[in-house]
């Protein structure tokens, strides 16, 4: 037996899977103004009005304002700036970052194996959380930025929802296109965005100096003091303030960790507390202005530009966040916790601009749902927060494990930093869990949904693993006897499809069954997920020799990447192995479940098993495989 990889270097590392992090250019800072600080950079549409609201509409205090501005600047920095540009951002896999990426590195570097289920769990919970955020954040965006209409003209009120409805319809609708051209005009339409905001607030900021006293933490702390239960539950509106933190993490592996910091320290942060110091100006200094601070900041005449500027910039968060939910999805269906979906690549060029026509339908009824249900920014604040602190735990968690395992920090080092960290974190997901009743319960309705799906299904994947390990003839076993078998050898090649290399793929075993043939020259492939972003090209296959004219191939593929087996199967010519993948015969098993006597899953879980993998997409979909060179075999399983 004779084994050989393409390529010799270990998996992901020193080859073209490995992320090239550019040098710090102008075009990489115009790329992370438009694909990360969209959603941080929306909020100041809503942050500190809703925030203001919890102190009275009519009468608002001083000492108030100025310790509302003095708990978002705190928390834009001990959050966003310390927190994930400081540390988190530090934790990289192979240069990617997110949720899953941050899991897969706490649980490579975790051998208890109940401590790494533990992780995973904690990992795909962020994970769900944030498919709850990508629900919210277009509904809550789109409405803050067209109700500007109202401060311009109030006749017109009655249009802000139909507006609303139509622009993220026409939002989800242009998604299959893929966002590599209109990506182009992001970055300088937030650039703009930015550049504005910052200068509304710096005319405020210069006719009101007094209000940099909100630098210092001491007005925060007398606010909690003053008003204790009042500030507490104020705390739910101020961390909205820094929505959107989790985006810095989640794509770095598109830009480099530099881009990011240095646009955020050097241009975003200063832009955003302008912006809010200047709200806090206009409302001490302009009696009724806290009924939209943000719009009454500007000139009469500037209005209607503002509001189309802020609805461009809204329309930008939002597709952010899509877009997140689809390479979410992918993270997801490559490690196990969701069935196959359609994948569909939206640029020859660019693997990350991909779309899934399923996810992006959930998304826009989820969002419509909302905005029909909710029909104001105000209401659907209550539901913001709490998916966002409630990643931000998970976040803090898989980050706290990492830096003790990987990076060797003491023990009290990691419990001092992460812990603080994950106290202010608690602080304001129980703040946000006051609102519960007022919406902050749709998120985690959603989050529970979704994480009963994806543990349900890996939980069926596994019980079948084991059931078809119990059903199927060792592979060693077959070989040892196939030289004195009276089988029949074919001209041709035949793939078969198996999760298991050390089995005989059913297919196989039906089709003797069967045809009574096999052909002269077999391959058994088998695809492996790797807890990296990606695979080198040099390290996708590897092959080894079973017998004469079998052989059996690992395809290697990492968590960011969808597979294509015609394409990698072809890189079996440079191993010296004949072959057209397109005159090759694939056999697939086409599994048929059904409901066991004695089924080891609770009834609601085997429902749902079993709704997914209704719905999956076919193999032949998901692995690129032309379907006019497929043979399926099926096979009834019961679960």
């Amino acid at each position: 037996m004779s084994t050989a990889a393409v390529g010799s270097a270990r998996p992901g590392a020193g080859s073209d899977g490995e992320r090239h992090r550019p040098a710090l250019r102008f075009s990489a800072i115009m790329g992370v103004l438009g694909i990360v600080y969209g959603d941080i950079g929306t909020s100041p549409l809503y942050a500190f009005k809703a925030s203001l609201e919890h102190f009275g509409r009519d009468r608002i205090f001083a000492a108030d304002v100025l310790g509302i501005l003095s708990l978002i600047f705190w928390s834009l920095i001990a959050i966003v700036t310390v927190k994930y540009v400081m540390l988190v951002m530090n934790a990289d896999n192979r240069g990617e970052g997110g949720i899953l990426a941050l899991m897969a590195l706490a649980q490579r570097n975790c051998t208890s194996p109940r401590m790494r289920q533990f992780l995973g769990l904690i990992g795909v919970g962020g994970a769900c959380l944030f498919f709850g955020d990508g629900v919210i954040t277009p509904a809550i965006s789109v409405l803050s930025a067209i109700e500007g209409i109202d401060v311009a003209t109030p006749d017109l009120h009655e249009f802000v929802l139909p507006i609303a409805v139509v622009v993220i319809v026409g939002l989800f609708a242009v998604q299959s296109r893929g966002t590599g051209q209109v990506g182009r005009v992001f970055g300088p339409i937030m650039a703009v965005w930015f550049l504005s905001i910052g200068a509304m607030g710096l005319f405020q900021v210069v006719q009101h100096p007094w209000i940099l006293e909100a630098l210092s933490p001491s007005f925060g702390v007398q606010l909690c003091i003053r008003h204790g239960w009042l500030a507490f539950i104020a705390l739910g509106s101020v961390v909205l303030a820094v929505t959107g933190a989790e985006a810095l993490y989640a794509d770095m592996g598109h830009f480099g960790a530099r881009p990011i910091r240095v646009a955020w320290l050097f241009f975003v942060l200063p832009c955003l507390v302008l912006n809010y110091f200047g709200q806090g100006a206009l409302v001490l200094s302009t009696p009724g202005a806290n009924s939209n601070p943000f719009y009454l900041m500007a000139p009469h005449w500037a209005l209607l530009p503002l509001v189309a500027l802020a609805t461009a910039a809204t329309v930008i968060a939002s597709q952010a966040l899509i877009s997140g939910a689809y390479s979410m999805t992918r993270q997801c269906m490559q490690l196990g916790f969701l069935p196959r979906m359609s994948v569909s690549h939206t640029s020859a060029t660019e693997e990350g601009q991909i779309y899934v026509p399923q996810i992006n339908t959930a998304l826009m009824v989820g969002v419509l749902v909302l905005v029909f249900a909710f029909r104001t920014s105000d209401n659907l604040a209550a539901a913001y927060g709490i998916a966002v602190t409630g990643t931000f735990i998970c976040t803090c968690i898989l980050a706290a494990v990492v830096f003790r395992r990987q990076f060797h920090w003491s023990r009290a080092r990691a419990l001092g930093v992460f812990g603080t960290f994950f106290v202010i974190d608690v602080v304001f997901f129980a703040a946000n869990a006051l609102k519960i009743p007022e919406g902050g319960w749709v998120p985690l309705v959603l989050g529970a949904a979704l994480l009963a799906l994806m543990t349900s299904w890996k939980r069926g994947r596994e019980l079948l693993l084991d059931r078809w390990k119990h059903d199927s003839l060792p592979l060693a076993s077959f070989l040892a006897r196939l030289p004195h078998s009276r089988t029949i050898r074919v001209p041709g090649m035949a793939i078969f499809m198996t999760g298991n290399p050390d089995y005989v793929p059913g297919a196989l075993l039906h089709n003797l069954k069967h045809n009574k043939v096999l052909h002269e020259r077999v391959l058994f492939v088998t695809v492996s997920n790797l807890d990296v972003p990606e695979v080198g090209l040099a390290d996708r296959a590897v092959i080894a020799e079973l017998a004469p004219g079998i052989h059996r191939v690992t395809l290697r593929y990492g968590f960011m990447e969808s597979p294509n087996l015609p394409r990698d199967i072809g890189l079996l010519k440079d191993m010296g192995i004949p072959i057209e993948p397109m005159q090759a015969s694939y056999f697939l098993g086409r599994e048929t479940l059904v409901p066991a006597m004695a089924p080891r899953m609770p009834a609601w879980r085997r429902f749902l098993f079993l709704l997914l993998a209704r719905n999956a997409t076919p193999a032949t979909e998901f692995f690129r495989i032309p379907s006019d060179r497929v043979v399926e075999l099926g096979v009834r399983v019961a679960i």
